[in-house]
């Protein structure tokens, strides 16, 4: 089978709901290493019930189109967000959907620039941003979708968003003393 060229909402709820899933499993290990901005232990928690937030909203969403999916998706993840992992993740969610409220689908350059409103609009949910946190891992996942050739495809650009995420949590002790400190990378990121 080959990947798909573009997302609607179908795909996307895969996307999502994949996402809630690995979460869901990997909670505990999440919340053990939680230890910024307070080691209280529920980085996990609060990101899965944020996300579960999301997709409970998307559920009354008819259609395939992307676009009032992932508007839904953005709405029930803050009117659910936990905590400031939460609340971020809600601002990635809506910085997310804003360049797509009107799409049917979600192609290439569509993701690029959704990821780029989702760094944005985290950065902008926080007072004092601070490098090491999920805030840098979406950034640099975003620069990375963005500098992708424009003839890539929604996959090449997708691998280089979630590549770029994993080198960038594995990078976060470098930017946060905390984190060196504890051992441990940044539970939200």
């Amino acid at each position: 089978m080959e990947p798909p060229t573009t997302l609607n909402a179908m795909r996307f709820r895969h996307v999502l709901r994949t996402a809630e899933r690995w979460l869901e499993r990997n909670r505990d290990a999440v919340n053990a290493i939680n230890v910024y901005p307070v080691p209280d232990g529920d980085t996990g928690t609060n990101m899965v019930l944020t996300l579960r937030a999301a997709l409970d909203a998307c559920e009354q969403v008819e259609g395939s189109a992307v676009g009032p999916y992932l508007e839904a998706a953005a709405r029930g993840a803050l009117l659910g967000a936990r905590g400031n992992s939460g609340v971020i993740l809600s601002q990635i969610l809506r910085g997310l959907a804003e360049p797509m409220l009107g799409a049917q689908e979600v192609d290439a350059s569509l993701l690029r620039e959704g990821l780029s409103s989702a760094a944005t609009s985290a950065y902008g949910a926080v007072v004092e941003p601070v490098e090491g946190t999920m805030l840098t891992v979406m950034r640099e996942a975003a620069e990375a979708a963005a500098s992708t050739p424009a003839e890539a495809s929604l996959g090449e650009v997708f691998d280089a968003a979630v590549a770029e995420a994993e080198a960038s949590v594995e990078r976060t002790p470098t930017l946060l003393p905390r984190l060196a400190e504890a051992g441990v990378v940044d539970a939200g990121g």
